[in-house]
């Protein structure tokens, strides 16, 4: 029996084999490694409905010179990869035009705006909606100045219409009583609501699956068997091979190495991302918060607060610099004052970026019966349900709800 095969286990990938097993297909979700392992593993448990913006904005293009210079800044390309680096780059650079910055922000703006009409029906399913906070994000700021330089991202904002409320003094502290007196300004998201706990979502979405008859099967793909123009089997490096009426690419940082041996390559880059969970933290908090003049969040989740943000440029095989991990500790420490770190744990995982930050969604442009939903970036978990329905649409032949073309494979 030819089953779809998902080829990638982390939250977008769980959620799209969940979604096609709904739909009464039969699924088999293949990964190198255990649900969850990957980028899921170690994200900032948030559901941030308000950070949708283009990284390639005029505004980050101003800071990112002071950002590289900086062993700490919240940006860092290792040089040895800089040349490999270098055609993404100018994709990004291309992508900083006004016109497609406009663009590329309604792109985001689409996704975000549908993201509880399909996560809620999703953990409602799998029975998980208890993972779900009931609580916002707050965003900080020492003064004046720091609140009129992310002046942009609440324009942005006000404009597609994502609630946010404006908060000062008092007010913040009233709902974060273990902030410092150093913040003067502050931005509830109501909307960026928390998980509390990623990869346990992970995994007891895998775990429902796989209850429902749903076939879980680790192994590395390493190559795909064709035929009239489509594919019909996945090759893993062990020598198995799974028969496939449909295949789904959705193995986030390592998708790109999948699309090029379809002849389809993907200008996907990994942005290294950084988190220490603290277990025993000495402070307690009901939002998380960002502190964007100092570029770290921070979440609940877990079991304890995580400490999380920062991007490096190094590739798949780099060894982790958990420099960069130790860095954004200090910085929470700056906005918690009585944060302890004591029992606490470093990671390093792989966001998969595109240079314009958009995800690929949709059909492969040159074999039938595949489908990509790759290039979340940091919105993974955001983004995970509603990429899940989007492709279980396209895969059942149903009419997608929004135009995909902004979100196609072929876009560059």
């Amino acid at each position: 029996m030819s089953h779809i095969a998902v080829i990638g286990a982390g939250i977008v990938g769980v959620a799209t084999a969940f979604e096609l097993q709904r739909r009464g297909f039969a699924v088999v979700l293949i990964d190198r490694d255990a649900p969850g392992k990957g980028a899921s593993y170690g994200n900032m448990a948030s559901i941030a409905v308000t950070e949708f913006l283009p990284a390639s904005r005029t505004s980050v293009w101003a800071q990112m010179p002071k950002w590289l210079l900086d062993p700490e800044g919240p940006v860092r390309i290792r040089p040895s990869y800089l040349p490999k680096l270098t055609p993404w780059f100018l994709l990004f650079l291309e992508a900083s035009r006004p016109s497609r910055v406009k663009a590329l922000e309604a792109a985001g703006a689409v996704l975000c705006r549908r993201v509880y009409e399909d996560l809620d029906p999703l953990l409602k399913a799998a029975g998980l909606s208890g993972l779900l906070s009931t609580e916002g994000c707050l965003s900080l700021y020492a003064d004046e100045a720091e609140f009129k330089a992310d002046r942009e991202h609440i324009e942005v904002l006000e404009r597609f219409g994502f609630r946010h409320d404006i908060l000062a003094g008092g007010a913040i502290r009233d709902l974060e009583p273990a902030l410092t007196t150093k913040i003067g300004r502050a931005v509830l998201f109501p909307d960026n609501r928390s998980v509390a706990d990623p990869y346990r979502l992970v995994v007891a979405l895998a775990e429902k699956f796989q209850a429902l008859g749903g076939k879980v099967e680790t192994g590395e793909v390493v190559g795909f068997e064709e035929g009239n123009g489509s594919v019909t089997a996945v090759r893993l490096k062990d020598g198995r091979r799974m028969a496939a009426a449909s295949t789904v690419l959705c193995a986030g940082a390592y998708t790109g190495s999948l699309s090029r041996l379809l002849g389809e390559p993907i200008p996907l880059e990994t942005e290294r991302g950084y988190h220490t969970q603290i277990m025993s933290a000495g402070v307690s908090m009901r939002h998380s918060i960002i502190w964007p003049a100092r570029a770290f969040m921070v979440t609940p989740t877990a079991g304890g607060i995580r400490v999380g943000g920062t991007v490096e440029m190094a590739g798949l095989d780099a060894p982790p610099d958990y420099r960069r991990a130790k860095v954004l500790v200090k910085r929470a420490k700056e906005a918690l004052p009585d944060l302890r770190a004591d029992d606490a744990s470093e990671w390093m995982g792989h966001r998969p970026a595109m240079p314009d930050t958009v995800p690929v969604i949709g059909p492969s442009a040159k074999r039938r019966g595949v489908f990509y939903a790759t290039g979340h970036g940091h919105l993974g978990l955001t983004y995970a349900a509603t990429t899940a329905r989007l492709i279980g649409d396209l895969v059942a032949g149903v009419e997608p709800p929004i135009d995909l073309k902004p979100y196609r494979v072929n876009r560059f």
